[in-house]
């Protein structure tokens, strides 16, 4: 693998180190370059330099222009308004850099980041028994592309399904079951929707028995004390219920296009033996103290009503244990036995607060430090075209299932149209591709966290910044790279000349890595979005522009296949990492 410098890192060492010759009492200051609309790049650092140095800027500006090194790199430098430099790199530097990218194979000429550690992301939460609904959509969508993302860019990662398999409804569930047997079938008989519609029975069932009878209601309650201190039939019923569940969630996901490994479902349930040593560690280091019974943590700058602290429930006053005494369980295996540098949380915006005195508790203990970090990407809510949470028209939870179904179906609407030589079951299977690549991309060209209206039409749409879009740019790529054929193929060609909405889409393809890394260090697939989404619009413009197999040169048709082909790489590459599909045909 051989990773590539940008021409934007390439452009920024050749100022910084005129900057150094032109003005050795700055030391090794910045240039602060970035892209720019009036040349390629625009360096703005003399500016803050000057006023430091108590200097005129363009006059400092004009000795940095005279100690700079053009070479093959720069075309030209300028200096603009009040200290600016306007720079252009030549079209050899570009098309030479994409050569280099190119030959680098799916890298694509990436670098691995250096600091990389081991990075746990607990995302894709459902509850044993509970169907899925569209408040699930989100976390698994958006875990999942940070999980492809931090990957590439050389991370280790774990995934934790931390599901909610524990709590007081299993001894309901379970009791149920003890008295009214075999009305679950063994999970390895049944398929995903067999498998919900059993455990909505069932536990439809058991809650109506559970509200009616004070008796039955004393049985569930000790049931529940039976399965936390690892009865053998409580357990194994138990088992049976997340065995029927997986069954269901495997299926949910499979349809989500999302992988979910069977070793990385770990729920509430697998921490159940160390909250116990949880709570004695936190109580006993003074992090936690006992309050009306209760063991609790306190932080001065949370508080509620009447201005009184709020504390974080470690173990109540009955001796149960809460939220919080698992999910700091979980820290402590996940760094102690884990080894994790890392821990992403994928979960609701409104768990923040608890999420906030989970890590600072944490902190206070040393289980998390400078070398050990937390973060919580809470994530907004789905809304509908009405900009209310997502509802049925019934007022209900929109099941996770039919919205996807629907979304499948509504591609096949658009793909129909446009197929001119698919076949009714490629046409099947583009639907899937476009369908589902439509939901997820909505959700992740939002920043994770703002709400985001679901509107399918506008998701399935070939206009606008929607996959459906990106997807077609790559496809029509395909298909003229096929049309090529022998005649001719795609080879860079340095020593041409770029047409200007050429020069725009290689600069573009050249900052798929700078893009990528900054949108993995910052938690933030909406960043990786809105390039493909910039790089789609680059390609169309030069599509529009340039004539790719009516060229005026055959080394010009070759040098477009090349521009052609790279951009295709990089879309694949890109949509790939956010978990959506690019299918060779539309």
């Amino acid at each position: 693998m051989a990773s590539v410098t940008s021409l934007t890192a390439s452009v920024h060492q050749r100022l910084a180190d005129a900057l150094s010759a032109a003005l050795p009492e700055a030391g090794s200051a910045d240039p602060l370059l970035r892209r720019s609309d009036r040349a390629d790049f625009q360096a703005n650092g003399i500016l803050a330099l000057a006023k430091k140095l108590k200097g005129n800027p363009r006059e400092l500006a004009t000795q940095v222009v005279s100690r700079i090194e053009s070479g093959d790199l720069l075309a030209g430098i300028e200096v603009s308004g009040p200290g600016f430099l306007n720079v252009t790199v030549t079209d050899k530097a570009i098309v030479e850099t994409l050569a280099a990218r190119a030959a680098d194979g799916d890298r694509l000429g990436v670098p691995l980041n250096p600091h990389a550690g081991t990075t746990v992301i607990d995302y894709a939460q459902p509850n044993v028994a509970k169907e899925m609904h569209v408040g699930h959509l989100r976390s698994a969508v958006i875990g999942d592309a940070l999980r492809h993302m931090l990957d590439f860019t050389g991370e280790k990662t774990i995934g934790r399904h931390h599901i909610g398999d524990w709590g007081t409804q299993f001894g309901m569930l379970i009791q149920y079951l003890i008295e009214n047997p075999g009305q679950l079938a063994p999970a390895e008989d049944v398929d995903g929707e067999q498998a919900m519609s059993n455990l909505n029975r069932v536990y439809k069932a058991s809650r109506a028995v559970f509200d009616a009878d004070e008796e039955f209601k004393d049985r569930a309650r000790k049931r529940v004390v039976a399965l936390q201190s690892g009865d053998k039939e409580t357990l194994e019923l138990w088992q049976r219920f997340v065995d029927e569940s997986k069954v269901y969630f495997y299926s949910v996901f499979e349809k989500l296009d999302v992988e979910v490994r069977d070793d990385e479902i770990v729920g509430e349930s697998a921490y159940n033996d160390m909250m116990a040593e949880t709570a004695r560690l936190l109580e006993e280091s003074g992090v936690a103290v006992r309050s009306e019974g209760a063991l609790v943590v306190f932080f001065d700058d949370i508080k509620g009503k009447d201005d009184k602290p709020v504390p974080l429930i470690v173990q109540k006053a009955d001796g149960g244990f809460g939220y919080a005494a698992s999910d700091l369980s979980a820290i402590r295996d996940r760094v102690l036995g884990l080894h994790a540098t890392t821990l992403l949380y994928v979960v609701d915006v409104r768990q923040s607060l608890h999420f906030k005195m989970v890590f600072e508790a944490a902190r206070r203990m040393g289980w998390l430090n400078d070398d050990v970090t937390a973060h919580n990407m809470g994530y907004g809510t789905v809304l509908g075209a009405d900009g209310k949470p997502f509802k049925t028209r019934e007022g209900e939870t929109v099941r996770l299932e039919d919205l996807l179904d629907e979304a499948v179906q509504r591609a096949a609407e658009v793909v129909r149209e446009k197929a001119r030589d698919l076949t009714e079951e490629e046409i099947q299977e583009r639907a899937f591709q476009v369908g589902i690549g439509a939901v997820k991309y909505a959700d992740l060209s939002t920043s994770a966290n703002r709400d985001y209206k679901f509107d399918l039409d506008q998701m399935v749409s070939l206009n606008g910044d929607t996959s459906v879009y990106l997807q077609y740019a790559y496809a029509r790529i395909q298909s003229i790279l096929r049309k090529a054929g022998a005649q001719a193929g795609p080879v860079a060609h340095p020593e041409l000349e770029l047409a200007p909405a050429e020069r725009a889409l290689g600069l573009h393809l050249d900052a798929f890595g700078d893009t990528l890394a900054e949108a993995a260090a910052e938690y933030a697939p909406h960043k990786l979005a809105a390039y493909l989404y910039q790089l789609a619009s680059l390609y169309t413009s030069f599509y529009d522009k340039c004539p790719v197999l009516k060229a005026d040169t055959p080394a010009q048709t070759e040098n477009r296949l090349f521009l052609c082909d790279i951009t295709a790489r990089t879309l694949h590459k890109g949509m790939a990492l956010l978990g959506i599909r690019t299918p060779e045909r539309l």
